[in-house]
């Protein structure tokens, strides 16, 4: 640990969304050990990693950013309001423009900029779009402890690293099974699952670079990555694991997954 804390922020976020994109990897190769996954434990763990994201959202980023911001002069919500809703922005101008099919849709539901793509790569670049906030909320948060603030600790970055790596787990899955069902090979099937992650690595790198880059910027960065993985899990997450006709059981994913990661939090962070 103490090895790892002399390392510059930026080359911690990068260590720490590797490991992401690893756990990314560990859920696609599910595919070389079966044929399919059942759809209620498939739900349970999307649900599941809605919960931690939505834990995460709060214990490791909005509530840092309110602490941080506490002497503004408008209000210390004001940073974690404004970075909020402009992350949450940023993901619907992502989602309007970048060609993608959800889970089990049909192909007549592709979102995003009319494309050629194939339904094999719309369905990777569903999952890519989950891991844009994630590996930005951890560069974030291994940027924001280069400051020595109280509310940033290396521990907590590393609990969120932790956190978003074992949602990744599903996410990785939920790509790698659609494909095979779609006919490609179980390596093919788990290359595409595995490359969903890869923007994880660069997302955290660009994160932790732009909160050193600018310290008084740091509560609106958190509060973005909040914003931003909020708009993922309503508008893809949640609705996913319901539609499996598993909505119960669903719900009870996001609970334990919430409570998962805010035990972590509090405990670990």
């Amino acid at each position: 640990m103490e090895a790892f804390a002399q390392l510059h922020p930026a080359l911690q976020a990068l260590i720490a969304t590797c490991f992401t994109w690893f756990l990314t990897a560990v859920g696609a190769s599910s595919v070389f050990f079966t044929v399919r996954v059942n759809r209620k434990l498939l739900d349970v763990m999307l649900g599941f990693a809605a919960g931690v994201m939505i834990a995460a959202s709060y214990w490791s980023l909005l509530a840092p950013a309110l602490e941080m911001a506490a002497e503004h002069p408008i209000g210390a919500w004001f940073p974690a309001a404004v970075g909020f809703l402009l992350g949450a922005t940023a993901l619907r101008i992502v989602d309007r423009l970048l060609p993608h099919l959800h889970l089990d849709a049909p192909a007549e539901s592709v979102e995003g900029v009319k494309s050629n793509f194939s339904r094999s790569i719309l369905l990777v670049l569903a999952i890519t779009l989950h891991n844009i906030p994630e590996g930005l909320a951890v560069g974030v948060a291994f940027g924001a402890v280069a400051f020595g603030l109280p509310s940033a600790t290396l521990s907590g970055a590393i609990t969120l690293a932790l956190g978003i790596g074992l949602q990744n787990l599903p996410e990785g899955l939920a790509v790698s099974m659609p494909l095979r069902r779609e006919g490609l090979s179980r390596l093919r099937s788990f290359w595409y699952g595995q490359l969903s992650g890869i923007v994880e690595p660069v997302a955290g790198v660009i994160g932790a670079a732009a909160v050193l880059v600018a310290q008084p910027a740091l509560p609106y960065a958190l509060a973005f990555a909040a914003g931003a993985m909020i708009f993922v899990v309503v508008e893809e997450l949640i609705p996913e694991s319901q539609a499996g006709g598993n909505g119960d059981l669903a719900t009870m994913g996001v609970v334990i997954g919430f409570t998962v990661m805010m035990i972590m939090d509090v405990a670990l962070g």
